[in-house]
């Protein structure tokens, strides 16, 4: 990292704390950028690790705005759009904690959430009335379009309410997200399964699962995600963060896991380049649902949720489940025979309840067999979104 010289003093950033769904994350308007910010490079880098402070060897972010975990170690650039029949652009950057870099390969789906009601925020968007407006989000990282639909009163986002959204400790006013064509079909044309399988058998070191091999399910929709069956990990799905993040052994499996599927799905040649693509692809277990006691005190009975799911981002089980692995998930479970299907009971469906370590979420997906090939409309779900501070954040000079 580039340190500043003694005495350089700390150039100011108007920027936004805010939530949005189970993450939190800076956000900035472009224009608002120092000049030097406003366009990728090492600049830009620089500055938003400075922003959450990072990289920090002792993983605490005691000198920046991060939390030192995924879901808080995230940064937002948002403009009006350049691209037509869109209200705004939406840039994310996921920093990595103690190592030097920002991952700009993937989307947030819990941050989309407030991108849509920062584009209101920021004036980017004026509410034409009362009730709920429409923000149409270019995804820039991706290509994607995402509608958000945001409760609005006196021209301003309504941020309270009753909508509980597990992982979330307090009810606020439910904003629901739609991810349009959120498959990505390849440049040669492919399908959203970069193998063209709905299930794969990947040939897999013996100390990762006994026997060497592994049936799992490549799927590229909301974001590139690796599904696997719990039980083959002698797992039950039914885990908390605790016990498998103290797992060392467990995490180190599942990663070279993540790097060998992302070989498969042709995200990267070798996996030494899984290091510093740590964002994508997700890794995630599913198993049939059991009863279970959730990260909060609360019980999840088996008879209310229709499959189990736990996912990890970057190298950690994730405290509730990423807006984006819940598009895959509502992808994979929507078509017959994927192993999130088969694990939910198989057959068709346009929507599942999954039972994660905070809770439970239901999301939904318009899903077709076309020429063979599997393609999905768009796929819903409901998040909330607030704002937990804004004003300016600083940055010593010549840290970027």
């Amino acid at each position: 990292m580039t340190s500043s010289p003694a005495g350089a003093p700390q150039v100011r950033v108007p920027a936004t704390y805010m939530r949005g769904g189970t993450s939190k994350g800076i956000f900035f308007r472009l224009e608002d950028l120092p000049a030097a910010v406003r366009v990728p490079g090492v600049a830009r880098n620089r500055f938003l690790q400075r922003v959450i402070g990072s990289p920090d060897p002792y993983a605490v972010h005691i000198d920046g705005m991060g939390g030192a975990t995924s879901s808080t170690s995230k940064c937002v650039i948002i403009s009006p759009s350049t691209r037509p029949d869109h209200d705004v652009d939406y840039l994310y950057g996921q920093v990595a904690i103690d190592a030097d870099f920002v991952d700009w390969s993937g989307n947030c789906g819990n941050l989309s959430t407030a991108a849509g009601a920062f584009a209101i925020h920021a004036g980017y968007v004026v509410p034409a009335k009362d009730g709920v407006c429409t923000v149409r989000v270019w995804q820039a990282n991706i290509g994607k379009t995402i509608i958000a639909h945001v409760p609005v009163a006196n021209g301003a986002v309504v941020e309270t309410g009753d909508f509980e959204l597990d992982g979330v400790p307090f009810p606020s006013a439910d904003i629901v997200l739609e991810f349009l064509d959120p498959a990505d079909d390849g440049e040669d044309g492919g399908s959203m399964f970069p193998t063209g399988n709905l299930v794969d058998t990947l040939d897999v070191p013996e100390d990762i699962v006994a026997g060497g091999k592994l049936k799992a399910t490549l799927i590229n929709s909301g974001i590139p995600t690796i599904f696997v069956d719990a039980a083959d990990f002698g797992l039950t799905g039914t885990e908390l963060r605790e016990a498998i993040n103290g797992d060392a052994a467990l995490l180190a499996r599942f990663e070279r896991l993540r790097a060998i599927g992302a070989i498969g799905m042709g995200l990267i040649k070798t996996p030494e380049e899984a290091v510093t693509r740590q964002h994508t692809p997700k890794i995630a277990f599913v198993a049939p649902p059991t009863s279970y006691t959730a990260s909060s005190g609360k019980t999840v009975e088996a008879g209310d949720i229709d499959l189990l799911a736990r996912a990890f981002s970057m190298g950690k089980l994730h405290h509730a489940m990423m807006g984006t692995a819940s598009v895959a998930i509502a992808t994979a479970a929507a078509i017959p025979g994927t192993l999130v299907n088969l694990a939910a009971g198989g057959g068709e469906r346009q929507a599942v309840r999954f039972g994660h370590p905070s809770g439970t979420s239901r999301v939904g997906a318009e899903v077709k067999l076309v020429d063979g090939q599997w393609t999905v409309a768009k796929a819903v779900m409901s998040r909330s979104a607030r704002i937990l501070m804004e004003g300016a954040v600083r940055v010593p000079e010549g840290g970027f």
